[in-house]
């Protein structure tokens, strides 16, 4: 009788353990993926207010190179892509594009030594590499949160109750091919 006592004390003691791994792991998951939700609005944010100012950006340059319309119409493109994005992928291969074009406008900038002089577009140009240093580190704070999360989503035993929750792996914010890593080279 002891022994039965005993099996069934063991028995209760491994599914209190059990419950209790399952709820914390849940709880886990649930933290990291609103860290992760919340890492990639921070970064949106970011990319919302370069949207907001490449306009602003396109008409100085067009003031001095009205016969570049080709380039900033693609910086427009770019962008107007970029904000309609529907899913992290999507917008990571857009960013990268519109990222590529903003490249090709300030080469541009190089052939007009009177619009590198011109007061408003080095202050465009200065707020413009301010948020692009703070979505760059605002990517990396997302890449890290995917990273954390497609861990525990990945590793076992955590990743069986991702499973059963139906956690799934979260895409990282990165440049898709070897041509966008390339440096823009400009011909006139």
């Amino acid at each position: 009788m002891l022994g039965l006592w005993i099996a069934l004390g063991v028995i209760a003691f491994l599914v209190v353990v059990a419950v209790i791994y399952v709820v914390a792991t849940y709880n886990r998951l649930i933290g990291l993926r609103n860290t992760t939700e919340e890492s990639f609005s921070t970064m949106d944010v970011y990319m919302k207010k370069r949207y907001d100012l490449i306009p602003n950006l396109v008409e100085t340059v067009k003031g001095y190179a009205k016969h570049e319309k080709d380039t900033l119409e693609k910086v427009i493109q770019a962008r107007n892509m970029a904000m309609s994005s529907n899913n992290v992928e999507e917008k990571a291969k857009n960013e990268n594009m519109l990222s590529g074009t903003l490249k090709s406008l300030f080469a541009l900038s190089e052939n007009y030594p009177e619009l590198k002089a011109d007061t408003n577009f080095m202050d465009l140009q200065q707020q413009l590499k301010q948020l692009e240093e703070e979505i760059a580190q605002s990517r990396k704070y997302y890449n890290a949160t995917v990273r954390n999360l497609n861990n525990v989503v990945d590793m076992f035993p955590s990743n069986i109750i991702a499973k059963w929750f139906k956690f799934e792996r979260k895409p990282s914010f990165e440049v898709d091919s070897e041509e966008e890593r390339k440096n823009v080279k400009v011909q006139f």
